[in-house]
């Protein structure tokens, strides 16, 4: 039955869908009474007629002639042009407000007698993606099309100089007249057209040759949101390298894109009052080494591209000396500091920018650093060739990350370098063929990550000799692993925590843990043999993965185990019956017992997993009444009964078991 629940939903959704249906229908009959102005009409036939189709003429792979479909002269129906593709007209007066042509396959150009500046009511105007054949704009733009707000002339072939009278459109919002390779803005114009778009949100100018410095008051008007000015070319005069400008605490800037243009300088501190930026993009330019404290200011920021940012003569990239400022950027979703030489302070002890979005060759520069105590640059995209020798430069080093990205680790066998004594290390996917050497003398040794290496054979002897009193944490999962060279009934690691031998190749009967053992996976191995009572008294096991090929009777003192949450035994060949699982104050969340050949009933006991959320017991041979009595489970959400002897009425669960 329904909850009142989902009926209340479903009756608002329903409502929602009523609504905006009476709307899109209001729409329709208004759209419907508005009547085309004859001579407007006339305007945007003629308008039509002045360009040839043709499929190249635009990129977009969605393009296609909306002008085709519009009615010819003498038409009968030549009042209903406010429904043609493209176009809007106002819903009381019938003028043409809207004109969105863009991707319309237009080949030609516009020139100053074009009946599209007789539209005098435009408010939208869109031709962007078509192929105006390099001609230039038309100053009537500004002279006649006074009530635009939004002009898109983008990627349209447009060049030339882009013409002053543009800033006489004093209610534009957006201009956008990006990538058209042969348009300019000379000194002057640039000044201008700043200062007379006093409404201007978004200004893109990628693409376009931007002759002159940029005015403090394009990035200090207090209405700006975008501002896109890469690829901009000179941004010069003659030769001289532009200065980045200022930033007041009034703007309001999302978007600030000035890639692959000569700004150089240093980044102001004014960088901070950019409080409201997400996107930010700076990326091949010629900035020097500093990146100032205040970038700790843009809690907003989301998406930073800083490829190639170095100083010129330098070619270096100086991380601030308090890295806090990064890591209160806690909206990053994407960072690019690829091709980029990076340069650390020299006093540096902690480093951790694991788990970002690092791109780029691994920064040989940190083996200068010669202070650093920790280093976490696992979960990025960095790549190339790590030479783990030159690591000996930092005595201090006691952890260090590195695991998940594109890196090679190349470890030395017999080299005389003297490494670090380290506490934690993470090499995991670091295409290792084999247990470094230079673990032989890490008696200091708490946490070993080699997980998704390509390490084949045995584990070594002198691994466990090493580290036997230190060790808490060691993670071998995901390589080629056979065994042990001494294939211990015990685990040697006298205070292990946890141990994952996932997925290799090992073989023989599983070795005892010690008592400290809280996470235990050896799935997809060759384990064999039965499973020891002595896997019962370890009293801080929380997760027990043994599918394998193990078989025997399942120790019945399992299911008493007040601290296991996951137990995952399925896929072997155990036999008999289930222990009685929840007997005891319990934690079980997991058990997965499926496809293998227990037997008998299912114990009532499991009544009592009130924090069970998952239960497995397909594949196997239980002969027993249907378990409607699971229904109790508060918290139970998937359950797998299927192939075996269930029998009886699926029915209510009972009030007490």
């Amino acid at each position: 039955m329904e909850s009142w629940l989902s009926k209340f939903t479903c009756f608002h959704c329903l409502l929602f869908l009523l609504l905006n249906a009476t709307h899109c229908f209001s729409f329709v009959q208004t759209q419907t009474r508005t009547l085309c102005h004859a001579d407007e009409h006339s305007f945007l036939l003629q308008f039509k007629e002045s360009f040839t189709i043709d499929k190249s003429a635009s990129r977009s792979p969605f393009a296609y002639p909306k002008v085709t479909s519009w009615a010819q002269e003498g038409d009968q129906n030549q009042s209903k042009c406010c429904s043609w593709d493209g176009v809007e007209c106002h819903a009381e007066s019938g003028r043409v407000i809207g004109l969105d042509l863009k991707s319309s396959c237009l080949y030609g150009s516009i020139n100053s007698n074009s009946t599209l500046f007789r539209l005098v009511h435009l408010q939208m105007l869109d031709l962007s993606d078509n192929n105006f054949n390099s001609s230039e704009i038309p100053s009537r733009f500004g002279h006649d099309l006074s009530s635009l707000s939004y002009l898109n002339l983008s990627l349209s072939a447009f060049s030339g100089q882009i013409p002053s009278e543009i800033s006489k459109l004093s209610k534009l919002s957006t201009l956008d007249l990006s990538q058209n390779n042969g348009l300019e803005l000379r000194k002057s114009n640039m000044r201008i057209l700043v200062q007379n778009l006093t409404s201007i949100k978004q200004l893109h100018l990628s693409d376009v040759g931007i002759y002159s410095t940029v005015p403090n008051i394009l990035v200090n008007a207090s209405s700006f949101t975008s501002l896109n000015l890469s690829y901009c070319g000179c941004l010069v005069y003659t030769q001289t390298l532009v200065i980045f400008p200022t930033f007041n605490r009034t703007n309001s800037f999302k978007t600030l894109d000035v890639s692959s243009t000569n700004f150089s300088g240093e980044l102001p501190n004014s960088i901070g009052n950019l409080h409201s930026l997400n996107y930010f993009d700076i990326s091949y330019c010629g900035f020097d080494s500093h990146v100032p404290s205040s970038f700790g200011n843009l809690t907003q920021l989301s998406f930073l591209e800083m490829a190639s940012f170095h100083d010129v003569s330098a070619g270096q990239f100086l991380v601030p000396d308090s890295l806090s400022c990064f890591g209160k950027l806690t909206k990053f979703s994407y960072l690019d500091l690829s091709d980029i030489n990076l340069q650390f302070p020299t006093n540096l002890e902690h480093l951790n920018l694991a788990s970002n979005y690092l791109q780029g060759e691994f920064p040989k520069s940190l083996f200068h650093l010669r202070n650093l105590e920790r280093l976490g640059l696992s979960g990025n995209n960095l790549s190339g060739l790590v030479e783990f020798d030159e690591f000996s430069n930092l005595k201090k080093l006691k952890v260090l990350g590195l695991s998940d990205n594109r890196l090679s680790v190349r470890v030395k066998s017999g080299s005389s370098a003297t490494l670090p004594k380290f506490e934690f290390l993470k090499l995991a996917e670091c295409n290792l063929t084999e247990f470094p050497e230079f673990l032989k003398n890490q008696y200091e040794l708490g946490g070993l990550y080699l997980s998704r290496n390509n390490i084949h054979g045995q584990i070594p002897k002198w691994l466990w000799n090493a580290t036997r009193e230190t060790l808490v944490n060691l993670d071998l999962g995901s390589n080629f692993l056979t065994g042990f060279e001494e294939n211990p009934v015990t685990l040697p690691w006298k205070n292990l925590q946890l141990f994952n031998l996932a997925n290799n190749r090992l073989q023989g009967s599983l070795p005892i843990p010690p008592q400290s053992i809280t996470v235990y996976m050896v799935d997809n191995n060759n384990y064999s043999g039965e499973v020891s009572p002595l896997f019962c008294n370890l009293n801080y096991l929380q997760v027990l993965d043994l599918a394998n090929n193990l078989s025997g009777m399942l120790p019945q003192c399992l299911g008493k185990s007040s601290s296991l949450e996951i137990l995952h035994l399925m896929f072997n060949s155990f036999h008999g019956h289930i222990p009685p699982f929840c007997v005891n104050k319990n934690s079980l969340k997991f058990v997965g017992l499926g496809y293998n050949r227990l037997q008998g009933m299912l114990p009532r006991s499991m009544a009592d997993c009130i924090q069970l959320e998952f239960l497995h017991i397909g594949n196997n041979q239980i002969s027993d009444i249907f378990p409607s009595w699971l229904g109790v489970l508060p918290v139970l959400k998937g359950l797998i009964l299927g192939s075996n002897a269930f029998h009886g009425i699926i029915g209510k669960p009972p009030t007490d078991h």
